[in-house]
C-alpha cells in the first residue's frame, strides 16, 4: 500500500442511503453531487469495493451535509466527524488512509464493538469549518442533520434558508422567501433547471423594457416584479439541487448587471412618448446611469483592493444600508409607488436622487475603510465574529443572522 498523496483528492464513499427526497434528491444523489462539487471526482457507494491505496472520505448517506463540511473534510486527512444530541454521539463521516477505510465504514455503520482507528482526530462540524460564508454574505454554523421522512419539510426549509443570502435588499429578504421556497420546490419537482428559470428571467427583462418604452407602465411593472422574483428563485434552485455551474453564475449575474439601466431608459422613453420628449429627463438618466456604474465600481474597489470581501458585510451599518441601497428592487419600489400615485416622471427623478445619494454613501464608506486600513486597523466582516446566538445582538443586527432555535430542534 502507498501513502496518500496530498495532491490527490480522496475517493469518496457513501455509506448507506436515505430514500427521503429533499427537493427531488434522495440522500445519496445529493451527496454524490456535493462531493463532486467539493473536488472529489470519484464517488463509490456502500456496496462497491474500497480502494487499497490513497485516502478515502466516507460519509453517511442518511445525513444532510453542508457543502463546506464536505470540502473542509477533504482537506483534513486523519479526521472523523461526529454529531452529538440528547441521544448520544454519532460518527457520520471520516477521512482516512485506504488501509483503514473498511474499519471507518464499519464505524459509520454503527458496528459493535466500534472499530478503533489509529492516528485520527474526532471533530465536530463547528471545529472543522468557519461559520462565515463569504459568498452568501452570512454567518451560519455548519451542521449535520439526520434525514427522516417526518422531518422532510423542516429539512427542506433548512436547505432553502441555507441557500439564501444573509445580506440583501429588503424585498428579497422579507417579501420573497416564502413564495420563493414554494416556487423552488415546484421547479425541483418538475425538473426545471436553474438556467431555464434564468432564461425566463431574461425574456421577462426584455419584455419589461419593451412595455416601458410603449408606455404600458403598469403591465411592465407587473412583469418587472415577476422577473425579480424569478431572479431569486434561480439561484436558490441551483443551490438546493446542487446544480450550480460557472456558466449559470455568469449568465445570471450578467443579466442582473445590465438590465436595470436599460429599464430606466425605457421608462423615461415611455413617459416622454417619443425621443424628442426625453430632453427634460436627460439629467435624471445621466445621474442614474453614472451613479449606478459608480456604485458598482466602488463596491468592487472595496472588495478587490481593500478588503477581499463585500463592502456590505464590513460593519452592521453597511448590511443595513444594503437593504435600501439604490439597486434594482429598492428603485423598483420607488417607480411603483410614484406610478401608483400618477407621477411616473417624478418616480424617475426619485430613482436618480437616490442613486446619487447611495453612491456617495458607498464612496464615503470606501474612504473610511482606506483610512482604517492605513492606520493598520484590520478590515474584517462583522458577521465573521458572530457566535451563532443572535439573542445577544442588538435588534438592528438580528435580521442578518439566522435564528438557530429551530435548527437545534432538528439536531435532536
Amino acid at each position: 500500500m502507498t501513502r496518500p498523496d496530498a495532491d490527490t483528492p480522496p475517493v469518496a464513499c457513501i455509506v448507506g442511503r436515505s430514500p427521503v427526497r429533499l427537493f427531488g434528491l434522495d440522500g445519496a444523489q445529493r451527496l454524490e453531487r456535493q462531493l463532486r462539487a467539493a473536488g472529489l471526482p470519484r464517488v463509490i457507494h456502500n456496496g462497491a469495493a474500497l480502494p487499497v491505496d490513497g485516502a478515502v472520505q466516507l460519509v453517511r448517506g442518511d445525513y444532510l451535509f453542508d457543502d463546506r463540511t464536505l470540502r473542509d473534510l477533504a482537506a483534513s486527512p486523519g479526521t472523523i466527524l461526529s454529531v452529538s444530541n440528547r441521544r448520544g454521539t454519532t460518527m457520520v463521516a471520516a477521512h482516512v488512509p485506504a488501509m483503514w477505510a473498511a474499519d471507518a465504514r464499519a464505524l459509520l455503520a454503527g458496528a459493535e464493538p466500534a472499530p478503533v482507528i489509529p492516528d485520527v482526530t474526532v471533530r465536530s462540524p463547528n471545529s472543522l469549518s468557519s461559520a462565515y460564508l463569504g459568498k452568501l454574505l452570512k454567518a451560519a454554523p455548519p451542521v449535520l442533520l439526520p434525514i427522516s421522512a417526518e422531518r422532510a419539510g423542516a429539512l427542506e426549509r433548512h436547505l432553502f434558508e441555507g441557500s439564501y443570502k444573509g445580506v440583501t435588499d429588503l424585498v428579497t429578504k422579507w417579501l420573497w422567501p416564502v413564495p420563493a421556497r414554494w416556487a423552488t420546490r415546484w421547479c425541483a419537482g418538475w425538473g426545471i433547471t436553474p438556467n431555464g428559470v434564468t432564461g425566463l428571467s431574461l425574456a421577462l427583462a426584455v419584455l419589461t423594457a419593451l412595455l416601458f418604452m410603449r408606455g404600458a407602465l403598469g403591465l411592465g411593472l407587473a412583469l418587472a416584479w415577476l422577473m425579480t422574483f424569478l431572479d431569486t428563485v434561480d439561484g436558490k434552485l441551483a443551490r438546493v439541487t446542487v446544480t450550480s455551474t460557472q456558466f449559470g453564475h455568469i449568465f445570471d449575474h450578467a443579466i442582473d448587471l445590465v438590465h436595470p439601466p436599460l429599464w430606466y431608459v425605457a421608462w423615461a422613453y415611455g413617459v416622454a412618448g417619443d425621443a424628442a420628449g426625453l430632453a427634460p429627463m436627460q439629467a435624471a438618466l445621466i445621474a442614474i446611469v453614472v451613479g449606478y456604474i459608480a456604485g458598482r465600481l466602488i463596491e468592487s474597489a472595496f472588495e478587490f483592493f481593500l478588503a477581499g470581501f463585500s463592502l456590505f458585510t464590513w460593519e452592521p451599518f453597511d448590511s443595513c444600508f444594503r437593504l435600501i441601497t439604490a439597486r434594482r428592487n429598492p428603485n423598483l419600489l420607488l417607480l411603483t409607488g410614484f406610478a401608483l400615485a400618477g407621477l411616473p416622471r417624478q418616480g424617475l427623478d426619485a430613482v436618480a436622487v437616490w442613486t446619487v445619494v447611495s453612491s456617495l454613501v458607498l464612496a464615503i464608506r470606501v474612504v473610511q475603510a482606506a483610512v482604517a486600513r492605513a492606520r493598520h486597523r484590520p478590515l474584517r466582516p462583522w458577521l465573521e465574529e458572530i457566535d451563532g446566538d443572535r439573542t445577544r445582538l442588538p435588534l438592528c443586527r438580528r435580521p442578518f443572522v439566522p435564528d438557530l432555535a429551530a435548527l437545534r430542534r432538528l439536531m435532536q
